[in-house]
C-alpha cells in the first residue's frame, strides 16, 4: 500500500471550489438573476396595464350604475311636463331637488334632454359646443341603446381644478313623470377613476411581484447546484483527458524506450555483424551482404527518427520555444527552411503548452512526409484567455475535402486531438499553395488550474474551399531558398 502522493487529496477530503470556479457560479448566478429580472418585466408590465384597463372599465361601469339609479330614482319623477316645456320655476325646483344629490356624487354638470334630443336643463357644465356628438348618443340611447359611460380628456380649466384625471360623461335613458322618455347625462372629474385604478395596482401588483420574486428565488437554488454539477462534470472531462494526454505519453516513452533498448540494439548488432561479413566474407557473397546492410541501416535511422517522435523533448526543462525548435530540427536536416515564432512574454501554462506541442509535432510530421514544403513558420500567439498556434507551409498542398472523404490518418489525429482538448482546429489548403493549420483554445487563463483550461472553448474542424487563394501564407513564410 501506499499514501497518496503530493498534491493529491486523500480519500474523504472534500475539494474545494477554486476562484475561477467560485467566479463562474457568480457570474451564472448574476445572469440567471438578470435573465429572471428582464422575465418579471417582461410578464408584470402586460399584467399592469391590464389590470390598469379593467380597473377603468370597472369604475366607469361603477359610474353608469349609480347615474341609471339617480336617473331612476331622483332625476326621473322630478321631470314634469314643466320641466319638458323649460319653465323657469319648474327648473328652479328641480335644481333644488337635484343639488344635494349632485354634490354627494361629486358630479359636477347634469344635462337632460327630451325625447327630441333638445337639451331642455343642464346645471355646472353646459352641453353647448357638443350638441352634433350629444345629438348621435341621444339618438342611440332613444333608440334603445345601452347606456355609457366614457373617460374623456378634459378641458384645460377642468385639468387646473381637478387634476389631469380627464372628465367622465355618463349617458343613460329614463322616464319622466308622464312616462316620456329622457336622456340624463351627468359629468364628474375623472380624478376618482384614476383613484380606483391606483388603489387596485396597489392591492394586485406588490402580492404579484412577490409571488414572482418568490418563484424566481426559489428557482436560484437548483440553478446554482446545477452550475457547479457542469463545473464539476468539466472538471471530470478534463481531468479525464489530462490522464489520457499522460497515459498515451507515457505509453510513447515505453514504446520508445523498447525500440531504442531491444529492436535497434539487436538490428545495429546485425549491422555489424554483416559488416563484418561484407569485409572477411567470400567475394562472390559481397554485393548481398552490402545491399543486406545498406538496408538494415536505412531501416535503423528510420527506427531512430520513430524514436524521436515518440520520445518528446521534456517542455518544462527547454520550454515550448526550445522543444518546437528540437521538433523541427529533422526539417531542417532536410533543407526546408524553419521560423518559430513565440514571443518572450507569452505564458500558457504547462498543460496549454503540451496540448500545442501535441498539435505541432502532428503537423510538422505531415509537413515532412507530405508537403515538399522549402519554408515553414510556427507562430504562437495569445489574446486574453485564447491561445493560436498557426503552422504556415509553402508545399504542394491538398483539397482538405478530398483528405477527408478519404479520412486521412494526419487529419483525424488533429481534429481528435483538438477537439478532445476543447479547441477549434481551422485547415486552410490548396492544391499548389501550401496549407495553414490553426489551432485556437480559449477559456480559462493559464494561471488557474489545468481542470478548467482544456474543458472550455468549441468544438470542430473546418476545411477552406478549394480553390481559395492563400495570400497571409505566402506573407508569413520567409524568402525561398535559391
Amino acid at each position: 500500500m501506499r499514501g497518496p502522493d503530493a498534491g493529491e487529496p486523500a480519500q474523504g477530503t472534500a475539494i474545494t471550489p477554486g476562484p475561477l470556479e467560485r467566479r463562474a457560479v457568480k457570474a451564472a448566478v448574476a445572469r440567471f438573476l438578470a435573465a429572471g429580472f428582464a422575465a418579471l418585466l417582461l410578464v408584470a408590465l402586460p399584467i399592469v396595464l391590464w389590470v390598469w384597463a379593467e380597473a377603468e372599465r370597472h369604475a366607469l361601469a361603477t359610474a353608469r350604475d349609480v347615474t341609471q339609479r339617480l336617473a331612476d330614482n331622483v332625476v326621473g319623477p322630478h321631470i314634469t311636463d314643466e320641466v319638458l316645456a323649460r319653465e323657469t320655476a319648474a327648473l328652479e325646483l328641480l335644481r333644488q331637488g337635484l343639488a344635494p344629490w349632485l354634490d354627494e356624487m361629486g358630479v359636477t354638470g347634469i344635462a337632460i334632454r327630451d325625447q327630441h334630443g333638445r337639451a331642455v336643463y343642464w346645471d355646472g357644465e353646459s352641453p353647448v359646443g357638443r350638441e352634433v356628438e350629444q345629438d348621435q348618443r341621444a339618438r342611440r340611447l332613444l333608440a334603445g341603446g345601452p347606456a355609457t359611460a366614457t373617460l374623456e380628456p378634459g378641458t384645460a380649466e377642468e385639468d387646473d381644478a381637478a387634476g389631469s384625471g380627464g372628465r367622465v360623461e355618463v349617458h343613460v335613458r329614463s322616464v319622466s313623470q308622464s312616462g316620456a322618455p329622457v336622456i340624463v347625462e351627468t359629468y364628474s372629474s375623472g380624478e376618482e377613476v384614476r383613484r380606483e385604478q391606483r388603489a387596485v395596482l396597489a392591492n394586485v401588483v406588490p402580492p404579484m411581484l412577490l409571488s414572482l420574486a418568490a418563484l424566481q428565488l426559489t428557482q436560484l437554488v437548483p440553478a446554482i447546484r446545477l452550475v457547479r454539477r457542469i463545473q464539476a462534470h468539466r472538471a471530470d472531462r478534463t481531468e479525464l483527458l489530462r490522464c489520457a494526454i499522460e497515459s498515451s505519453d507515457r505509453e510513447r516513452r515505453r514504446i520508445a524506450g523498447e525500440l531504442h533498448d531491444e529492436v535497434i540494439q539487436s538490428l545495429s548488432g546485425l549491422a555489424y555483424a554483416l559488416e563484418s561479413e561484407e569485409r572477411h566474407g567470400p567475394p562472390a557473397g559481397r554485393p548481398a551482404v552490402r545491399k543486406a546492410r545498406t538496408t538494415l541501416q536505412a531501416t535503423i535511422r528510420a527506427l531512430r527518427a520513430v524514436t524521436t517522435e515518440l520520445y518528446p523533448p521534456d517542455l518544462d526543462e527547454l520550454g515550448l520555444k526550445a522543444s518546437l525548435l528540437r521538433l523541427g530540427a529533422p526539417l531542417v536536416e532536410r533543407g526546408i527552411c524553419l521560423t518559430v515564432d513565440v514571443p518572450g512574454d507569452v505564458f500558457l501554462g504547462r498543460d496549454r503548452e503540451a496540448l500545442l506541442f501535441r498539435v505541432a509535432r502532428e503537423t510538422l510530421v505531415n509537413v515532412g512526409k507530405h508537403s515538399s514544403a522549402r519554408s515553414v513558420v510556427v507562430r504562437i500567439r495569445r489574446a486574453g484567455p485564447l491561445s493560436e498556434m498557426c503552422i504556415t507551409d509553402d508545399g504542394v498542398g491538398f483539397d482538405p475535402g478530398a483528405a477527408r472523404a478519404e479520412c486521412h490518418l494526419g487529419l483525424r489525429i488533429l481534429t481528435d486531438t483538438v477537439r478532445h482538448a476543447g479547441g477549434t482546429l481551422d485547415i486552410l489548403s490548396v492544391p499548389g499553395a501550401g496549407t495553414s493549420v490553426t489551432a485556437t483554445f480559449g477559456g480559462t487563463p493559464p494561471t488557474e488550474p489545468a481542470s478548467a483550461a482544456a474543458a472550455a472553448g468549441g468544438i470542430g474542424t473546418r476545411f477552406a474551399v478549394p480553390g481559395a487563394t492563400l495570400p497571409s501564407i505566402r506573407q508569413l513564410l520567409p524568402a525561398r531558398r535559391s
